[in-house]
């Protein structure tokens, strides 16, 4: 497992953490659209992502589903950590939107590891800094943001996380993702279509070149 570690983190851990991180942590390998966590799950480990990217989503009172954030190789889930340090079960869903690989660090290693390795606390503290400017990112667009906005950035990061223009998922899908219904999405996207932004198959959005710079 250090193998694997070391090319990402030998320039943010202490060589002894990576060594500590490898003995005590368990290797996960996960495929695209696998539920990694789900809400009311107990959590005794804290996710580590090696590569591949997990999204993040909370679930409204009427079921609905929003999307918070998504985490790339090299990060943590904020909120996680929280529900581990305080012995809670999970408040968030995280589903796998690539195939990827992730290590599950011990509750107990990951709170002793913060009395001993200043890299572990100040990798935690940014961790905590950027998820919340996400979360706040996300609360932002839902109070200021048309759904026409909200729904062109989503396209967006989807892209950038999935490294291509097509991007391969439902208008339901998208729908439940940004809270909204599956004929709102449809219009929307087919005005970005008459405007030349995208293009439209079964099952396929296609960004234009010009609009992904």
């Amino acid at each position: 497992m250090k193998q694997i570690l070391t090319p990402l983190f030998n320039s943010v851990f202490e060589e002894k953490l990576i060594d500590e991180i490898a003995n005590f942590a368990i290797m996960h390998d996960f495929n695209e659209g696998e539920l990694i966590i789900d809400i009311g799950t107990p959590l005794n480990r804290m996710p580590l992502l090696i590569h591949g990217a997990i999204k993040i989503s909370r679930e409204d009172q009427k079921q609905g589903e929003l999307v918070l954030y998504f985490i790339e190789k090299g990060n943590t889930c904020s909120m996680t950590l929280t529900s581990c340090l305080n012995n809670t079960k999970s408040e968030i869903r995280a589903k796998a939107e690539t195939s990827g690989k992730l290590v599950l660090i011990p509750i107990e290693k990951m709170e002793e590891w913060l009395g001993i390795y200043p890299s572990w606390r100040n990798f935690i503290f940014i961790s905590y800094n950027n998820r919340l400017k996400e979360m706040l990112s996300a609360i932002d667009s839902i109070a200021f943001m048309s759904l026409e906005d909200r729904l062109w950035s989503y396209l967006i990061d989807k892209s950038k996380i999935n490294k291509s223009r097509e991007i391969h998922c439902t208008h339901q899908e998208i729908a439940f993702d940004l809270n909204s219904s599956r004929v709102v999405i449809s219009r929307i996207l087919k005005v970005f279509e008459q405007n030349n932004s995208i293009q439209l198959k079964q099952g396929v959005i296609t960004l234009k070149d010009k609009m992904t710079n």
